[in-house]
């Protein structure tokens, strides 16, 4: 498998490390490796499966998973016994399809060293256990449970196995909160909690052994042979003779149609949600569903909207239901979630495609041609549209909803949630960059939003003491607008191709074939910038320091509410709109990986503050920033950019912004990644 993929130069990841909880057994002639072998394109699957119809010899493939790599000396004629042991085992797994002379060449070739390679069952490590962790620490064992049984469901897991696993994860959720508490465990490290707890608990029975499946030094030819001789394995990771793999098994091909699905929108005014639940209206079918599809639209819904929803699924729990209305925050969320419990449902997210920001989901460009919409509607049901004289205000309003999560940040909780994601496109990947006049009106928009905001919380604008500054930008707001309309409607995705799109990702979804979007290692068209992120707290208790050694320091930060203000730091190290996609991609060598980084002075002015760095190196090598000024802001006043922190030094050399030293240097260590 691997030789071949390789060959082939499939773009998938082999990485080897140590077995870490085997380190104690570890000897010069006893080592432990653990394989983690990752898909990143789906059309590796396609060409993997061509390959299998050649060569049936060949494993099944899946989108990720783990193998076992036991290297130990023995006596050659020990190591014939052992090979001779091997051999069935390939054979059992394989069909008997090897020649014995091509398997021979083991013995042959190295007659004292034995290679044993064992299954580690991905979907109870990865989907169960690991990726059930937040949801756990966050929200208990019962949310945790939903959260798996919902995972099976969606597998088409039988009853009893599904028993089983339940016993077994039950267990698990009862033994990582005794040992952590409420601490949040990293998904990093769980297996080196997880595989002694299985282990564990495969030793228990070999039924608990079959479940599990290899875990920790548990293995031996013969049970292996024990769980792999009946034929297919229940999880589906061993195929017999004359079986071709498929990365989707036949079992998702339909899910049971006795429960209901929900579908929403964690979106903006101007997403084209009630647009896109018209489309899916109007074509009975369209879903390859059977199931009665009800559209509740929130702008025509009187009191409570999300009881409203709930009373209806209870009337009607089979039904595919489209939410159609903004679902912006977690308490919302939460509320979905309740209705899935109680009402017997699935939930869909369908959000817009955008890069987003550092601290929002959503792009600039994404938030203009949302406002771009409503200013284009009339009679719109809920009164938001060119008529209306707060629209820009509204949209600004939504769109800080979502304020404080990065675009991974907000996939993921999606994910942890609902198990599946469904991505509306938007914008046109060859468009041109916003314009300046776009790019004024709503940088001076989200600083009055700012100012009113922290005066007057949720007042409406016409009643504040702005009320005349928001009269004037929502004027002005509709000139640049209207004087851009060409540009903002040629960057858009058509909607008769992205509303196509969306009803496949549905279809896929019902089908139970829809699996979770891989956010870790998204194209490199999506992700915005590579940075070094920073430990908040670190940051703040650096300028502490300072502000105690320095009178300079101290009178400026005393001034400024880090507290709230300063939520997220980080060393820029390439942007794609500054250095291109080739330049940020150029760090994934680095990704995930510890960089320590000195700060050697803050500079401020009476707009922005940063703190000069001078980046560490990862494994002997240097790590560079493509900026000529390595730093971290750390506060910007409204409506300064922070990108505008670059200048920091030029303004103190013309003698507009002050320099700290920070003397010795003080050293924190962050984390380098893509955002």
């Amino acid at each position: 498998m691997i030789r071949l993929m390789r060959q082939r130069h499939f773009p998938v990841a082999f990485k080897c490390y140590y077995s870490f909880h085997k380190i104690d057994s570890m000897t010069s002639d006893n080592l432990c490796f653990k394989m983690v072998i990752h898909v990143h394109s789906d059309s590796v699957f396609r060409r993997y499966q061509k390959e299998m119809r050649q060569n049936k010899g060949l494993w099944p493939l899946y989108r990720g998973f783990f193998v076992d790599v036991d290297l130990f000396k023995v006596h050659k004629e020990k190591a014939a016994e052992l090979v001779k042991d091997s051999n069935s085992i390939h054979k059992s797994v394989n069909g008997g399809c090897e020649s014995s002379s091509s398997m021979d060449g083991l013995a042959d070739e190295d007659a004292n060293l034995m290679i044993k390679l064992k299954f580690l069952t991905y979907k109870i490590r990865t989907f169960l256990i690991r990726n059930g962790l937040p949801i756990l620490f966050r929200d208990g064992p019962s949310a945790y449970r939903t959260y798996y049984l919902r995972q099976m469901k969606i597998w088409g897991t039988s009853a009893s196995k599904q028993r089983e696993l339940s016993n077994m994860l039950d267990e698990w959720a009862v033994y990582i909160r005794r040992k952590y508490g409420n601490k949040q465990l990293s998904s990093s490290t769980y297996l080196t909690e997880a595989e002694p707890f299985l282990e564990q608990y495969a030793k228990r029975s070999p039924r608990h052994q079959a479940l599990v499946g290899s875990a920790g030094n548990l293995v031996s030819s013969e049970g292996f042979l024990a769980l792999i001789e009946g034929g297919r394995d229940e999880e589906g990771d061993l195929h017999p003779e004359g079986e071709i793999a498929s990365p989707i098994p036949s079992s998702l091909d339909a899910v049971p149609k006795d429960e209901g699905l929900i579908i929403f929108f964690p979106g903006i005014p101007g997403c084209a949600k009630s647009a896109l639940c018209k489309e899916i209206l109007n074509a009975p079918g369209a879903l390859g569903d059977a199931r009665p599809v009800h559209s509740l639209m929130g702008d025509l819904i009187k009191g409570k909207y999300w009881q409203k929803v709930a009373d209806e699924r209870r009337r009607k729990p089979c039904t595919i239901t489209l939410a159609d209305k903004n679902a912006p925050n977690e308490e919302v969320w939460r509320q979905i979630e309740d209705m899935c419990r109680s009402t017997n449902a699935s939930a869909v997210p369908i959000v817009p495609e955008s890069e987003g920001t550092d601290s929002n989901p959503f792009s600039i460009e994404a938030l203009a041609v949302f406002i771009h919409r409503v200013l284009q509607r009339i009679n719109h049901p809920g009164n938001l549209d060119k008529a209306s004289p707060n629209a820009g205000y509204v949209l600004l309003m939504f769109y800080n909803l979502y304020n404080g999560k990065n675009r991974r940040e907000f996939e993921s909780e999606l994910l942890e949630r609902f198990g599946t994601l469904v991505k509306m496109p938007l914008l046109k990947s060859d468009r041109k960059p916003l314009p300046d006049p776009l790019k004024s009106i709503l940088d001076e928009g989200m600083s009055l939003f700012k100012l009113h905001n922290s005066k007057h919380g949720r007042l409406e604008p016409s009643k504040g003491s702005y009320k005349r500054e928001w009269a004037q930008w929502e004027k002005r707001l509709r000139e640049v607008f209207a004087g851009n309309a060409d540009y903002l409607n040629s960057i858009q995705v058509p909607f008769d191709i992205a509303v196509k799109q969306v009803i496949e990702q549905l279809k896929d979804v019902t089908k139970g074939a829809k699996r979770t979007p891989d956010t870790e290692k998204r194209k490199f068209g999506n992700i915005v910038y590579a940075a070094v992120a920073l430990p908040v707290v670190e940051i703040r208790s650096l300028l502490d320091k300072l502000a105690i050694k320095d009178p300079k320091a101290k009178e400026f930060l005393e001034k400024k509410d880090l507290e709230n203000s300063l939520q997220r730091a980080h060393v820029t190290l390439a942007h794609k709109r500054s250095h291109g996609v080739t330049a940020v991609a150029s760090y994934g060598i680095y990704q995930q990986q510890q960089v320590p980084v000195d700060f050697t002075a803050l500079f401020f002015s009476d707009k922005m503050a940063a703190l000069e760095t001078r980046l560490g190196s990862v494994n002997g090598e240097q790590v560079c920033s493509k900026n000529e000024w390595p730093h971290a802001t750390i506060w910007t006043a409204a409506g300064t950019p922070a990108k505008e922190a670059n200048t920091l030094p030029q303004l103190h050399s013309e003698g507009k912004a002050t320099r700290v030293d920070i003397d010795p240097p003080i050293t924190i260590t962050g984390l380098l990644d893509f955002f």
